[in-house]
């Protein structure tokens, strides 16, 4: 039986952290390191730092907006009030085309922990096993989601700091690696690879998204994603560091491409078969705590869509306090991608799609801060974000464009075809 139109504020300033570092120290951490490693090399570390900036201008733009405006949806529902209604729907289209790519991620990766060696001809289906038990706890309701994330976040930490700590405990790598890895990398290299690193960091997003469920979001939003971005980039700069000291940055991105992962096999080449064992386990942990939370942030943007119809009606409907229509069809969605893409493929594409996400973000708060006579340098962060983000978009592959433009327009499409349908918009609480 559908309920109220409206979602329940379930999580104060704690939960909203935990649900943040959920959403970072995942994917990115275990397995996107390697990838930015393998087109920044020994540098890696400037890959996290650009990653790191950029993160913190669009997540200061994230709360101001998400304190701004309560609700759940995020830039769908900034763009629509704060720039224009196709904004808004562009906007909505290019998160679940991000976002959907990187659950796909998400599933794939754990899969292959789990499954190693298996994930071929019809056993190719196990990929949808961890989707599957994501979207499951995602009906049962935010809080549990919560709880679960922390217990997953503290397995998965137990793991990287074994692996920081045999990482600053080791010797330096050779020096034939050094030199290797800084000609292997040149400018547009580290941009590159700073913008894979960065999808890893908008994690935080997902506060924004679920802002109509925080208490006091006006307080409680802006500290949270300072904290979670500030604690994550540390995190990354650690274990970035750690791996270069280990194999040097050119062995970590090759290692990027295996189905173990790179953090595992770092510390099984280094003589620790025993941390590689826990490594594995805290990467399952903390890939499940990120598809966990993109579930959650995805069925949100579903769910605030549905209300202005630009998705069918029933999308945004409540039953037993949670958006189920939202997460069956987020669900659907991302097994579609998991079953057809894979890892680097995948993450390329949400990069793509995010940095353009965000470019819009901070382009509504800039707009906020000039229509409400905010502070300047609000404003100034704002504009720099913005142009962050279409530097960083500007040096992906051209590859990475053309899956993501086509998504998005057969997106639109579908907004056009509900409107259609549904001639009267809905109106959105808050």
């Amino acid at each position: 039986m559908a309920e109220t139109n409206t979602l329940k504020r379930t999580l104060g300033l704690p939960g909203a952290m935990i649900l943040g570092l959920g959403s970072m120290l995942g994917t990115g951490v275990f397995v996107a390191l390697g990838l930015a490693a393998g087109h920044s090399g020994q540098l890696v570390w400037v890959a996290v730092l650009i990653g790191g900036l950029l993160a913190i201008l669009n997540g200061f733009s994230s709360a101001r907006l998400a304190a701004a405006h309560p609700v759940s949806g995020g830039t769908y529902e900034y763009g629509h009030r704060e720039l224009q209604p196709w904004a808004g729907v562009l906007c909505g289209w290019l998160f679940l085309v991000a976002k959907s790519a990187s659950a796909a991620t998400a599933s794939i990766g754990i899969a292959s922990y789990l499954f190693p060696d298996q994930l071929v001809g019809p056993g190719r289906i196990l990929l949808l096993a961890p989707l599957l038990v994501a979207a499951a706890i995602s009906m049962i309701g935010l809080r549990p989601a919560m709880w679960l994330t922390a217990i997953l976040l503290l397995v998965a930490g137990i793991g990287l700091t074994g692996f920081v700590w045999l990482g600053f405990g080791a010797d330096g790598m050779t020096d034939v690696d050094t030199a290797r890895a800084s000609m292997d990398a040149d400018f547009a290299d580290l941009l590159l690879a700073g913008g894979l690193v960065f999808v890893a960091f908008t994690g935080y997003g997902r506060i924004a998204t679920l802002g109509e469920e925080i208490h006091d979001p006006a307080r409680s939003i802006p500290i949270a994603v300072a904290l979670t971005v500030g604690l994550s980039a540390i995190v990354y700069a650690l274990v970035a560091m750690a791996g270069v000291r280990l194999v040097g940055g050119t062995a970590f991105g090759m290692y990027a491409d295996t189905d173990q992962g790179p953090l595992a096999m770092i510390a099984k080449e280094a003589g620790s078969p025993g941390l590689a064992t826990m490594l594995r386990i805290g990467a399952v942990c903390a890939i499940g705590s990120v598809l966990l939370n993109l579930v959650l942030g995805l069925s949100r943007v579903v769910l605030a869509m549905g209300r202005r119809h630009d998705m069918p009606g029933t999308s945004a409907r409540i039953v037993h306090g949670q958006p189920m229509v939202a997460i069956v069809m987020v669900t659907v969605a991302v097994g579609v991608i998991a079953m057809l893409g894979s890892v680097k493929a995948a993450w390329t594409g949400s990069a793509a799609a995010v940095l353009i996400y965000y470019a819009f973000t901070n382009a509504a708060s800039f707009r906020m801060c000039l229509r409400g006579h905010r502070r300047v340098a609000a404003a100034i962060a704002s504009l720099a974000g913005m142009i962050g983000c279409v530097t960083v978009a500007m040096a992906l592959p051209a590859e990475a464009w053309l899956p993501v433009g086509i998504a998005v327009a057969c997106g639109i499409i579908l907004t056009l075809l509900s409107r259609i349908m549904t001639p009267q918009s809905g109106e959105t609480p808050g």
